[in-house]
């Protein structure tokens, strides 16, 4: 089985994030790929987070309800907590307490070192059971024993 892999055709793992995914340029989602989503997958889960930040993880965006027959999300998925196109998914809260992808802020970063974002996505085995707008610890008692495999792209901002 191959290798289940999560890429983006707009930053490399371990590089700088290009400003128009940030707070401060256009704040749009980055486009991400996958490929090797073992089988059994029934839905993805992608979560994005800093846990360089000063108060602890940062959640920056939760996605979830992706069909386990999608591959990849576009760049600019809409900021709300439902999504029916171009991809069908729902959106939780991010620490802003927004629904959907909310990019690093020069003014959020204190220490000198650039921050880590992880963008980690989850094959699970079910569906979810939760309705838009979940929020992390939501998300983390419902995938609880349902995850068959995590894929992670790193970047810098």
């Amino acid at each position: 089985m191959a290798e289940f892999r999560l890429t983006s055709p707009a930053v490399q793992q371990d590089q700088g994030l290009p400003e128009r995914f940030s707070a401060d340029g256009g704040n749009v989602s980055p486009p991400l790929q996958w490929t090797g989503a073992p089988d059994g997958t029934t839905e993805f889960l992608l979560i994005c987070d800093d846990p360089d930040a000063e108060s602890g993880v940062f959640t920056h965006w939760i996605v979830y309800g992706i069909a386990a027959s999608e591959t990849q999300l576009p760049e600019g998925v809409p900021q709300s907590a439902v999504v029916d196109e171009p991809v069908e998914l729902m959106q939780g809260l991010n620490e802003f307490d927004e629904a959907g992808y909310t990019g690093p802020m020069a003014d959020e970063i204190d220490e000198p070192l650039p921050h880590r974002y992880f963008f980690r996505l989850f094959a699970l085995d079910e569906e979810l059971d939760l309705p838009p707008g979940a929020r992390r610890d939501e998300i983390r008692a419902a995938t609880s024993g349902h995850v068959l495999a995590m894929a992670e792209l790193v970047v810098i901002a």
